[in-house]
């Protein structure tokens, strides 16, 4: 089976342009700028609408193997879904001082970043890309 997610050469700035609401786009920029300062890594589009920054290998034990981004987001009709990959089970502490959320096996969804604490959110982002970091390797 082929994931479905995986990069493309689509311009993440066209992505970008074409969210109507001012707002939306300007925390999708803040995202962007967020998540290109803790990975070190360009904006690329995964799939029709993630922005993905940096990618890990991973193996199941099932052997499925697959790549995706170290950390992204995409912005959805009623939310912003953003990919904290490693989950949030181990960071009780974080979650309590992060604001108003809902969240996924490893998906923060936000209506908007004034809702959050972005120091916060980006203290989840930094620890969920240094944990696959370590847990997956580049080889």
């Amino acid at each position: 089976m082929t994931n479905k997610t995986v990069p493309t050469d689509a311009s993440v700035q066209a992505y970008l342009d074409a969210i109507d609401d001012p707002s939306r786009r300007a925390d999708c920029d803040r995202l962007v700028e967020l998540m290109q300062r803790v990975t070190g890594e360009p904006p690329t589009m995964w799939g029709p609408s993630i922005i993905g920054f940096g990618s890990y290998h991973y193996v199941y034990d099932s052997g499925r193997e697959g790549d995706m981004c170290l950390t992204g987001f995409s912005s959805r009709k009623t939310a912003l879904s953003i990919y904290v990959i490693s989950g949030f089970e181990d960071r009780p502490e974080l979650m309590e001082r992060l604001g108003t959320y809902k969240t996924g096996k490893s998906c923060l969804y936000v209506k908007r970043l004034e809702d959050v604490d972005l120091d916060v959110l980006e203290a989840l982002v930094r620890d969920s890309v240094a944990e696959l970091r370590k847990r997956y390797p580049p080889a």
